[in-house]
C-alpha cells in the first residue's frame, strides 16, 4: 500500500493493537479532509485481515491485501450511501445489522464494515447500529471516518477507540508528491495551497474542481478586502448546487480569515490557507473583533447548509453578514 506520513504514534498504536490481540473492534478517525483517514481505515483493515503479515505490519502481497488494495475483498464491507445529503439511512444500517451476523470466509476469520466519509449522519440509522457496535460478533470490526467527532451521538462516540489524525510537515509533502512524479512547480503550487496535507495537495494536481474552489476562494477574498458584495455573491453562485463543494469552500475560507488573525499577532509566521497574499491583506483590514465574527458566520451558514436549508438564500445572507462587517 501506500506510505503513510506522519502520524507515526497512531499507526504504532494499530499495529500493537492488533499484534497483541486486543483490536479495537469500533474504530473511528477524524481530521481534516486529506489528512488520511481513509488511508488508515485501510490500513487497520489490512492488519486485521492480512495473511502473512511481516513483523506485526501487512505483508502488502497476500491476497487479502492485494484485494484490500483493490477495493474488492468480499469481507471489507462499504455500506451504501443514499439520500440528497449522501448519508446513510435506517435501511443501511438495518442491512448492516443482519449482514453482520454473516460468518466471513477468510483465513483470518475476520469481517470489516467501513463507514467512510460521514459527514451528514442521521441519529436514527447512528441508533440502529448502537447495540450491534455495543455487543458485536467476535469477527465484526467496525470503522467510521469523519472530519469531527461532533457528526455522532454521544452513544456511539463513547464505544470508539477514537483516534485524531494529523497533517504532515510541508517537508513530507513535497517528498510524497516527489515520490508520485510531480515536478517540482506542481509541487510548489500544491504545497502553496494545502501545505502538508498530502491527501489534498494530490486531489489539487488531479481534480480541476478542487483547483476550481481554490480560485472561488481567492476571489472571495479579494471580494471581502474590495467589499464588493455584488461580486461576492456572483462567485458563490458558481458552487451554489452543491452542499459539499459550499462547504468546501468555506472551509478555505474560514482558513484564511484564522490566517489573517494569526498575521496580526506574528507578522512573519506560515499560514494554513490557500491564499498567502490574500490573508495578509485580510489582516490590514479586519481586526481580531471583526474576524472572529466572520469566523461565526461562516459556521452558522454551514449548519444552515448541513440542515438542508436553500443555499441561495444562505450564500446572500451570509454575503450581506461579512460585507456588513468589514
Amino acid at each position: 500500500m501506500n506510505r503513510i506520513y506522519g502520524n507515526d504514534y497512531l499507526l504504532s498504536t494499530l499495529k500493537n493493537m492488533v499484534s497483541r490481540d486486543k483490536a479495537a473492534h469500533t474504530v473511528m478517525f477524524y481530521g481534516e479532509k486529506g489528512s488520511g483517514k481513509k488511508l488508515l481505515a485501510r490500513y487497520y483493515t489490512m492488519l486485521l485481515l492480512c495473511e502473512n503479515p511481516i513483523d506485526g505490519e501487512p505483508c502488502g502481497c497476500c491476497t487479502a491485501c492485494r484485494n484490500i488494495e483493490a477495493g474488492y475483498h468480499p469481507d471489507v464491507i462499504y455500506p451504501e450511501k443514499s439520500g440528497k445529503l449522501g448519508g446513510y439511512s435506517v435501511e443501511t444500517a438495518g442491512s448492516v445489522a443482519s449482514d453482520a451476523y454473516v460468518k466471513p470466509n477468510n483465513k483470518t476469520g475476520r469481517k470489516v464494515y467501513i463507514f467512510a466519509d460521514c459527514r451528514n449522519f442521521d441519529s436514527r440509522p447512528q441508533n440502529k447500529l448502537l447495540k450491534l457496535i455495543e455487543e458485536p460478533p467476535d469477527y465484526a470490526y467496525f470503522i467510521f471516518t469523519a472530519e469531527s467527532k461532533s457528526v455522532f451521538l454521544p452513544t456511539i462516540i463513547s464505544r470508539c477507540v477514537c483516534f485524531g489524525t494529523s497533517v504532515c510537515t510541508e517537508d513530507q509533502a513535497r517528498q510524497a508528491l516527489a515520490e508520485d512524479g510531480h515536478s517540482q512547480e506542481e509541487i510548489r503550487s500544491a504545497v502553496s495551497c494545502f501545505h502538508g496535507n498530502i491527501g489534498m495537495c494530490k486531489s489539487y494536481l488531479f481534480d480541476e474542481s478542487i483547483r476550481r474552489k481554490v480560485d472561488l476562494t481567492k476571489s472571495l477574498a479579494d471580494s471581502i478586502i474590495r467589499r464588493d458584495e455584488y461580486a461576492m455573491n456572483s462567485a458563490f453562485y458558481t458552487v451554489a448546487k452543491d452542499r459539499n463543494d459550499v462547504n468546501d469552500v468555506f472551509s478555505m475560507l474560514d482558513k484564511l480569515i484564522r490566517d489573517a488573525v494569526v498575521l496580526k499577532k506574528i507578522p512573519d509566521t506560515s499560514g494554513i490557507s490557500c491564499f498567502a497574499d490574500g490573508a495578509g491583506k485580510l489582516s490590514e483590514r479586519l481586526d481580531i473583533y471583526q474576524a472572529a465574527r466572520l469566523h461565526r458566520y461562516l459556521e452558522k451558514a454551514k449548519s444552515a447548509v448541513e440542515s438542508n436549508v436553500s443555499i441561495p438564500l444562505v450564500l446572500a445572507a451570509l454575503c450581506a453578514e461579512i460585507i456588513g462587517t468589514v
